[in-house]
């Protein structure tokens, strides 16, 4: 059976899949901008940074906030966290398993090791 993420870990992943809202990310990372700023920046329409920007407030990467007229967007760590602890956890998993099979190669060969050397 396939066992799916999370959904708050599957909504920052799939947020970050695309090259655009990890720019924007990128972008909002050195300073708030707003979506008309963000759009001019990455070459897209109102409508397109809209979008980008709702995928990646509902990933909680991003917040935006209505002053007047203008839509102020500014990073969340929220989603980053989720995820980037997600990959900790998987990196801990695997650097274990890689010393287990390190170990298990040492020995495989310190028994080659010394087959060869009764042999002599």
């Amino acid at each position: 059976m396939v066992q799916s993420l999370p959904l708050p870990l599957d909504a920052a992943f799939a947020a970050l899949a695309d090259a655009t809202r990890r720019g924007v990310l990128e972008r909002l990372a050195r300073a708030d901008a707003s979506i008309t700023a963000l759009a001019a920046q990455f070459g897209l329409t109102l409508t397109g940074m809209r979008k980008h920007v709702r995928v990646l407030e509902a990933a909680g990467l991003v917040v935006s906030e209505k002053r007047g007229r203008v839509r102020t967007c500014r990073v969340s760590g929220q989603g980053l966290e989720a995820a980037a602890a997600w990959i900790e956890a998987q990196r801990q998993i695997w650097e274990a398993r890689f010393g287990q099979l390190d170990a298990l190669v040492g020995e495989l060969k310190k028994e080659q090791d010394n087959g060869h050397k009764r042999d002599e």
